[in-house]
């Protein structure tokens, strides 16, 4: 028996709904996609032309309540995220929300509470967590292939958050928006490390607004920037690894991702084109032993569990996998909302430390 999925937010070309969701939930026979909504009828008309779904509606709550709707797919920015979600719990449906879940912990905390008093489940688009190559890192360290992990050192290239900005991320630069470098690119990535690696236990950080305006593409106007584009994050991990983690706004012309984990036997990197682990392929080398130098470490197939789908989906479906299995066996592989809180309260004591200036202990 398939699942019956609605997806609000889909707009007709190239939306994150159409080039990760869409092609995701297609590679996977546990699923079928029956619904969409925008806010328009012509848009949500021309989205289900466009992708061959059946229903189309102007309205979120048309969508949510439709019988043949099972989950509800959540799409849109992120201070919509409350309303939408919040109607889909209440309607009995389970959830699938992009990440970050809410603008703010207190709204997380929220969802959360109803998706379990609702005796749904409430699933967050934390796909960096179903990578192939974040998984057999977790295995590798796991396996003992570093020893004792001693460090880690992640530096990382937002792509956005620099000196342009296109139409479609504009909203990203208005710290009041909930997309920040802090919680899109950091957030998504230091979910899959720690899962590697062991939470945060203690913390200091610090978020600085380098850039406080951005060039629109293509109109050239330039605009206000007030989210950081800069943020540094050093602290311990469970086992008492040290994390140093810096991302900066924009493009660098050096090193836009690479993570490193040392340990008192041997070493891990990885290296990608971007800063956000979701997204971009992880390249691993390592070392260990009387090695000298680092030597490629290539994904095992068997961490690809949904073969045929490339990048940007790739990962989404992964996740999308992980969810069909909770939904049919009661387990917990995909990220659910009670993953998203614990995301969200980390995001939140690096904005306290980063405006005390004082270190903040879990």
């Amino acid at each position: 028996m398939t699942t019956g999925v609605g997806i609000i937010g889909v707009a007709p070309g190239r939306s994150w709904a159409a080039i990760a969701h869409i092609p995701a939930l297609r590679a996977l026979p546990a699923y079928d996609i029956v619904a969409l909504s925008t806010t328009r009828q012509e848009s949500a008309t021309a989205a289900a032309a466009e992708f061959g779904v059946p229903a189309a509606y102007d309205n979120h709550q048309a969508l949510v309540n439709d019988p043949a709707v099972d989950l509800v797919v959540v799409t849109v920015k992120v201070p919509h995220h409350l309303e939408l979600v919040t109607a889909a719990l209440n309607a009995g449906k389970h959830v699938y929300c992009e990440w970050p879940l809410g603008n703010n912990l207190a709204q997380a905390e929220q969802m959360a509470a109803l998706a379990k008093d609702k005796g749904v489940i409430g699933a967050v688009g934390m796909q960096a967590g179903a990578a192939p190559a974040f998984n057999y890192v977790r295995d590798l360290i796991a396996d003992g292939y570093v020893g004792e992990v001693l460090s880690t050192t992640l530096v990382g290239s937002g792509m956005n958050w620099g000196a342009v900005i296109d139409q479609p991320n504009a909203y990203t630069a208005d710290n009041a928006n909930g997309a920040t470098l802090l919680t899109i690119p950091f957030g998504h990535t230091i979910d899959a490390v720690v899962a590697c690696l062991g939470e945060f236990t203690s913390l200091n950080a610090l978020l600085a607004n380098r850039r406080t305006s951005f060039t629109l593409i293509p109109d050239g106007i330039e605009k206000p920037m007030t989210a950081h584009d800069q943020l540094a994050v050093t602290g311990l991990l469970e086992g008492g690894a040290v994390a140093t983690v810096h991302y900066r706004g924009g493009v660098s012309r050096g090193t836009n991702f690479r993570w490193e984990i040392n340990g008192t036997q041997g070493d891990i990197v990885a290296t990608a084109d971007g800063g956000h682990g979701q997204i971009y392929p992880l390249t691993l080398t390592g070392a260990r032993g009387e090695e000298q130098a680092l030597a490629p470490l290539p994904v095992p197939d068997s961490y690809h569990w949904v073969p045929d789908v490339s990048p940007p989906a790739e990962n989404v479906a992964q996740a999308y996998a992980w969810l069909a299995d909770d939904l049919r066996d009661g387990t917990h592989k995909c990220r659910n909302f009670d993953d998203a809180v614990r995301r969200h309260r980390l995001i939140d004591a690096i904005e306290r430390s980063a405006a005390t200036g004082q270190r903040v202990t879990f």
